[in-house]
């Protein structure tokens, strides 16, 4: 999956901007203006690298005659003490981006780890795990990035991608028919529909109008099973709904298309990656 940097370059300069400040006071005062250096990026535990392309761009950013050699693609299986990077120019520049760059890459990181974990879970199965909205503001595009590189999948990355109607708008509507039929009249015709539904009678009312998706939210396992039966290839199924590694796999023996979980993106560890800085001449 490409990440468009256009979209992500305002995210960058703005955690430059958050970090730096006016400058960075300690490493102006300390390193010689001419002094250039080297630096290795390594992984200190297993998982999946993410975020490769955003530590190049915190440098084309910050200084242009930094130069970062990237040894490893986006996905590739790491392992403890294994160098991912490397990084060469002026000592001051690579000092002062040092942590804006590994900030992005242990979290895109984690997330990737995160994600491959669950989607190997679901190997044997005819199911995708996906991640939610459920992300950092600010950073979603480059947290669902993350979700791809691990194998997963997105779903909607905005309000206006697709249309879910959940209990709220039900409640408000008097029910999933009236819902639907308020939302066919004021979305084009290559627009899906997605209905969140609790129990086997709102799953009918979904089957009835005639929706694309349908969400099965924290149902018993034994009533989502009956669900997936009652809908059989009328619609998509997807099972939302604290879903984690612990109980992935018995949902996705129910026979569900897609298991959404916003532990993806909310309840992930940052992947342990440090950089190593080795002086030249000044």
């Amino acid at each position: 999956m490409e990440l468009n940097l256009f979209m992500i370059k305002p995210i960058v300069e703005q955690a430059l901007k958050e970090d730096i400040g006016y400058y960075d006071l300690t490493t102006v005062s300390i390193i010689p203006e001419k002094m250039r250096a080297k630096a290795v990026i390594k992984v200190k535990q297993q998982g999946i690298l993410a975020g490769m392309p955003v530590v190049k761009l915190v440098y084309q950013l910050l200084d242009p005659t930094v130069t970062v050699n990237l040894l490893q693609g986006e996905g590739a299986e790491v392992s403890a003490g294994m160098t991912v990077a490397e990084v060469s120019g002026p000592a001051r520049s690579i000092l002062t981006g040092e942590r804006v760059a590994l900030n992005f890459l242990q979290r895109l990181s984690g997330i990737a780890t995160k994600t491959r974990a669950m989607a190997d879970s679901l190997q044997y199965f005819n199911c995708h795990i996906t991640d939610t909205r459920k992300t950092t503001p600010g950073l979603r595009i480059l947290e669902k990035y993350a979700v791809r590189i691990g194998g997963g999948r997105n779903h909607r990355f905005d309000l206006a991608d697709s249309v879910l109607i959940k209990d709220n708008h039900i409640e408000v509507s008097g029910g999933i028919k009236n819902a639907v039929s308020k939302v066919r009249r004021n979305i084009g015709h290559t627009i899906k529909i997605e209905v969140e539904t609790t129990s086997l009678e709102q799953v009918t009312d979904a089957l009835e109008a005639g929706v694309d998706i349908i969400m099965l939210d924290n149902m018993p396992l034994e009533m989502m099973s009956e669900a997936v039966s009652l809908i059989g290839d009328k619609a998509l199924i997807e099972a939302s709904g604290n879903i984690d590694e612990t109980t992935i796999v018995e949902v996705a023996r129910t026979g569900v298309h897609y298991i959404s979980s916003g532990s993806l993106t909310h309840s992930y560890k940052s992947l342990d990656i440090s950089m190593d800085i080795s002086y030249g001449d000044k």
